[in-house]
């Protein structure tokens, strides 16, 4: 059962999963909001204030010309307004409204910050439309539109939206002031804007010398250190707090609590880093784009480091190391990693425009800083970010602290502690395999009932596909869908999820999967056995082959126990056409000019139905449980129609079912 946060059910539910050192820390919390409510102290004076952690001089000269071309071009859109959050297409920030959401037109109430009811969308709206904007992420590209051409409108435009946020949303007031990792990311844009505006005459002028400026850094750093991300919640959200609040305090280390700050900063970052992070570099969320998140905040928190010359832990840089590797070895052939778990379009840091590549840009970074492996994927696309920040960290090998530590002599395909396994065949044949923990920490919050899903691609291509996750507030059934075990390529049983749901964010029982086999195409084909518990006393048992000679994928369900009612689903790529005719299905797609296609046979024992772009059930539906059906998100807000092939009908105890996909040519 679903239970909406905010309810007394959801808060049982969510205490439940904290222990008891999290409640303790929990109910401090409570009594330092309640504190605050009547004590808000004005920042510290500060004399002589300058900010001294500049690019180095030749480092705009160095960014590609075809990436500087990109971001200027994203620039003169901001200029005229005009911008994109999670598919809602606004045209106001040249003077924005802070506390509006544009999809609802709802405005968020004004009051103390810990009693707006952010994730009641009837009370605030969309909350992450509201946020998105208020991370500043657009500013840092107008600043580097300044940097790049010297055009002072650039500048002067930013001041003016800074001025305007920080008169619209002071301390404490209202919804900007609720989630660490909002205040986070918006001092890591603070750093880097008053870094690409130096050279601009009204620099020190909005920033050092500005006690209204002066006055919310300071606030949003004693935010920070005193209410972090702890227990159950220190998932990337910690790490937002700790590299933003690291980078305000090296990069405007103005204030009497400076060093404290930095120092407290620091060792949670390096705590958190390795909690986060399987040893073999993967993100313990098993939730890919946060994997990109948390590498852009931990590359982007070493850049102060080194600008400021504080000394940062071997271990830091060693997990960015593996975390850089990992992703280096799991993306497909045209740079695309798995889409595993939530994805929210969230970034660290952003300085490009669009059509830059987020995951190219991340390995060039990866390239410059630690070294490529010869193994790595070719890098072919240009972006700005990766010259920025490459002159200011230093190279992993020159760093003083980083020891030598073995890496990969070949590209891994297995990765043990996160339970993924990608097989690849010919004509790009990639397939990942997904027998790991269900998410990180006690409520698993950005986890998906996924176990022992497939995902296949061809070329790049979403052939199998996961379809995504679309949004996390406001559209509870739409949540529940993109995240429950039919919204995924793996087998259901009774109608319910392998894995069972407290909230939006909460799971509050875990299903147990364990990888029986992963082993290279020694013989010609490449194999992957698991099972997983969640459906007890039945257990669930996956092998898949694949066949690289024939371009041939088997893949074997099995159930053991009890008679249970099974739906086998399997999602298609919003490029795949499907013409199914009982259980066989052509697929055809094109790539580059060129048709495309695969066949699809689906185990006869099941009935066999194709679905696309339902929302409600369809006379004779076996979509019974979901009121949608056959759908894809691109992105977060996002959705497009989809096929989704769906097998109804009943397991015995031992019973397989096989499907074989085969690619043509």
């Amino acid at each position: 059962m679903t239970v909406s946060p905010g309810s007394a059910g959801w808060y049982l539910r969510r205490l439940s999963r904290m222990g008891p050192r999290e409640v303790g820390g929990r109910v401090g919390d409570a009594v330092r909001r309640r504190r605050w409510r009547s004590a808000r102290p004005d920042c510290p004076r500060v004399a002589g204030a300058r900010f001294t952690a500049v690019l180095p001089a030749g480092t705009i000269a160095a960014v590609p010309p075809d990436a500087a071309k990109r971001l200027v071009a994203e620039a003169d859109r901001l200029m005229y307004g005009h911008a994109e959050y999670f598919g809602v297409v606004r045209d106001d920030l040249t003077d924005p409204d802070w506390w509006c959401d544009p999809k609802t037109g709802r405005r968020a109430p004004w009051g103390y910050a810990f009693d707006v009811p952010y994730r009641n969308e009837d009370a605030v709206g969309d909350v992450k439309q509201i946020w998105e904007p208020s991370r500043h992420q657009f500013l840092t590209v107008l600043a580097a539109a300044y940097a790049i051409t010297g055009n002072e409108r650039y500048a002067e435009r930013v001041a003016a939206l800074l001025r305007s946020w920080w008169k619209a949303n002071p301390p404490l007031r209202g919804v900007h002031w609720i989630s660490g990792i909002e205040l986070g990311i918006r001092l890591l844009s603070w750093v880097w804007i008053r870094r690409l505006l130096e050279g601009w005459p009204g620099a020190a002028g909005l920033f050092e010398d500005n006690p209204v400026a002066l006055n919310q850094i300071w606030h949003h750093q004693r935010w920070l250190a005193a209410f972090p991300s702890r227990g159950s919640s220190a998932n990337n959200h910690a790490i937002a707090e700790a590299a933003g609040q690291f980078a305000a305090a090296c990069a405007f280390g103005w204030f009497p609590a400076s060093a404290r700050w930095r120092a407290g900063a620091l060792r949670s970052l390096e705590r958190h880093l390795k909690s986060n992070t399987f040893p073999s570099g993967l993100n313990r969320e098993l939730a890919t784009e946060y994997h990109g998140l948390v590498l852009e905040l931990g590359l982007a928190a070493v850049a102060e480091a080194d600008a400021a010359g504080v000394p940062v832990p071997a271990s830091v840089r060693l997990v960015l190391l593996r975390m850089t590797d990992a992703l280096a070895a799991i993306v497909d052939c045209r740079l695309r990693p798995p889409r595993q778990g939530d994805a929210d379009d969230g970034h660290g840091l952003v300085l490009d425009g669009a059509g830059t590549d987020r995951w190219g840009s991340l390995l060039a970074t990866g390239d410059a800083v630690f070294g490529r492996l010869a193994w790595w994927p070719e890098v072919t696309g240009t972006d700005v970010r990766t010259s920025l920040l490459a002159a200011l960290i230093r190279p992993y090998a020159k760093s003083g602290t980083a020891p030598a530590v073995p890496r990969p002599a070949s590209r891994p395909g297995h990765f043990a502690d996160a339970g993924l396994t990608i097989l690849r065949g010919p004509g790009e044949i990639w397939c990942r395999c997904d027998g790991g923990p269900h998410g990180f920490l006690s409520i698993a919050a950005h986890a998906h009932a996924d176990a022992l899903s497939v995902e296949v691609r061809h070329d790049g291509v979403d052939v199998l596909a996961d379809p995504g996750t679309f949004c996390y507030h406001g559209q509870p059934e739409w949540r529940r869908y993109f995240r429950s075990t039919l919204g995924h390529n793996t087998l259901e049983l009774d109608g319910g999820d392998q894995s069972v749901s407290g909230g939006p964010f909460l799971w509050t029982r875990h299903a147990r999967s364990r990888v029986l086999a992963a082993d290279a195409p020694g013989d010609g084909v490449a194999r992957w056995c698991a099972e997983h518990n969640g459906y007890r006393p039945s257990v669930h048992r996956r092998r898949v082959e694949l066949a690289v000679a024939s371009a041939e994928l088997r893949v074997v369900d099995e159930v053991s126990g009890p008679r249970r009612t099974v739906r086998l689903a399997f999602h298609l790529g919003p490029a795949i056409a499907a013409d199914l005719v009982g259980s066989r299905a052509v697929l055809t797609w094109a790539r580059d000019g060129e048709d495309r296609s695969a066949v699809l046979d689906l185990p006869g024992q099941l009935s066999w139905r194709a679905h696309r772009g339902e929302t409600g059930p369809s006379p004779g539906s076996s979509s019974r449980g979901y009121p949608m059906l056959g759908w894809y998100s691109p992105g977060f807000g996002r959705k497009e129609p989809t096929t989704t092939l769906l097998g109804t009908g009943c397991a015995d105890g031992g019973q397989g079912f096989t499907t074989v996909l085969k690619f043509r040519g």
